[in-house]
């Protein structure tokens, strides 16, 4: 049997063959530019978007925070600040009726206390930084409110320190009553920021007190003796006296360095080897006395 002839390619499939890689060829290269270029143009869109909503900044904000608080759990750190950051508008509520209005100001006196509370008042930029934070956000104003910090929101944002605090209360109402401002009186920054140091202070140094009374008392019966512990006050005292000098009631924490072993042990060594009979000082008493020597170092309100 006669073979089958192998029909050639015709002339017309010959170009679509040849034409076919070089298409191909094209669409890849030209393709290639404009996926580039597209995919730059919605990265810079995407970039502008967050900028102009405010997101950019809010997280260099909040990464500037963990640097400045440096926490153990930065994540948890995170999202508490981030949990916060609702409360920042004014009008977030601000118009409600007197119900609403009270929870309103319930969140930032909460949010002003979580912003003091990210620095140690030693870290001075950071505090004062945090101090301006917490002043503006109780600033903020609602439609029936001027903006401003009246004396009301302060004086409750000083009893809210301390009361959240391990010190008596006894031993804290003295220095309220000396910082705290009328109650429609308007607060400026800096005496926002003076109030809020001495507060931080004064909590610090009852708590170093309290540290000194657990060296005094007797762990069964959970007192010290009077003359002891009287002594011990006495020399406090001589310590915060050579602090008198510098305007920052911070200076006065550094009254503790300033007893030294010596002293102190020589001032309890002369009360012990008294005759009389003693009577028990409790820890109150110990650190509302104590609270009493740093209170009449702070200057009050004018």
């Amino acid at each position: 049997m006669a073979e089958l002839p192998v029909p050639l390619p015709s002339a017309t499939m010959a170009a679509v063959e040849k034409r076919r890689p070089a298409a191909s060829t094209a669409s890849f290269a030209d393709s290639g530019r404009p996926s580039v270029s597209r995919a730059a143009a919605a990265a810079e869109s995407e970039e502008d978007f967050l900028r102009q909503v405010g997101v950019t900044e809010m997280l260099r904000a909040a990464l500037l925070k963990v640097l400045e608080a440096r926490p153990e759990e930065p994540i948890a750190f995170l999202a508490h600040y981030f949990e916060n950051m609702g409360l920042r508008s004014p009008t977030n509520g601000g118009a409600g009726e007197p119900p609403g209005q009270l929870l309103l100001q319930q969140q930032r006196l909460g949010r002003a206390l979580w912003h003091l509370r990210l620095a140690h008042h030693s870290q001075r930029t950071a505090f004062n930084n945090n101090v301006s934070v917490a002043y503006d956000c109780l600033s903020a104003s609602g439609r029936r409110k001027r903006p401003g910090l009246d004396g009301r929101t302060y004086s409750e944002l000083l009893r809210r320190l301390c009361r959240d605090s391990a010190a008596p209360e006894e031993a804290l109402a003295p220095l309220l009553r000396k910082i705290e401002c009328r109650e429609h009186e308007a607060v400026p920054l800096g005496v926002f920021r003076a109030g809020m140091l001495a507060c931080f202070v004064l909590l610090e140094f009852v708590a170093q007190a309290g540290a000194l009374f657990r060296l005094l008392e007797d762990p069964a019966l959970a007192v010290a003796d009077r003359r002891v512990g009287q002594a011990v006050l006495d020399t406090l005292e001589g310590a915060l006296s050579a602090g008198d000098g510098s305007p920052a009631p911070a200076h006065y924490l550094e009254a503790g360095s300033r007893l030294g072993p010596d002293s102190l042990a020589l001032a309890m060594d002369r009360a012990a080897a008294g005759r009389r009979p003693s009577s028990p000082m409790t820890r109150d008493e110990f650190l509302e006395k104590a609270a009493a020597l740093f209170i009449a170092k702070v200057k009050p309100v004018s």
